[in-house]
């Protein structure tokens, strides 16, 4: 019904896996709405060039009983890495997290969620990466989504993300993480000039 949102991770195979010349393969995952039931969903596509897609279909669903039995949408993907102290880089290891937004049937709320995966074509579901904020005085209280994630030359890792309000206005939050497993709120500042 629709697409939006992509975000396009690409997957660099080795000769071993591939027996053949080091190959990529771009996975664009988007919102999009499954038809038979509307709900909200994260589907996906693969591509050999990064021009020609294939639909793969939905990777990420609603599933009941959870805080994303009301929809997911709006993802962002990272590789799963280590960070060494002694060179100060990031080293990928095995597998990506993804960020998304879902959203809970109990209470109408927005939530960062995380899955992981070893294919980027079959997820599983980690939970809660970043709830509401804690009180309803937070600006964040009302619901966070629209996660961004970025690894930083320090070892951590920063997510931006949409905060919303108990009186229905939004801002632009950070959080950091150094493990991609807890997340903490920062103070940040923005000045758009």
């Amino acid at each position: 019904l629709y697409c939006a949102w992509p975000e396009v991770a690409v997957n660099d195979m080795d000769a071993d896996t591939k027996k053949a010349k080091k190959m990529r393969s771009f996975y664009m995952f988007y919102s999009t709405m499954v038809k038979s039931t509307k709900e909200k969903a994260i589907a996906v596509a693969v591509s050999d060039d990064g021009f020609k897609w294939d639909k793969r279909g939905v990777c990420i669903a609603p599933e009941s009983g959870s805080l994303d039995d009301a929809g997911c949408a709006r993802c962002s993907i990272v590789s799963k890495a280590k960070y060494t102290e002694e060179t100060s880089v990031w080293e990928n290891a095995d597998g990506w997290i993804m960020f998304y937004e879902g959203v809970s049937k109990e209470d109408g709320k927005h939530r960062v969620m995380a899955a992981e995966s070893y294919d980027l074509r079959n997820w599983n579901k980690l939970g809660v990466a970043l709830d509401v904020g804690s009180n309803d005085d937070a600006w964040d209280c009302g619901g966070v989504g629209a996660p961004h994630v970025l690894r930083l030359d320090d070892g951590s890792s920063r997510m931006y993300y949409t905060g919303q309000g108990a009186d229905g206005s939004t801002a632009i939050g950070v959080a950091k993480s150094v493990g991609d497993v807890e997340w903490t709120r920062e103070q940040a500042q923005f000045s758009f000039a």
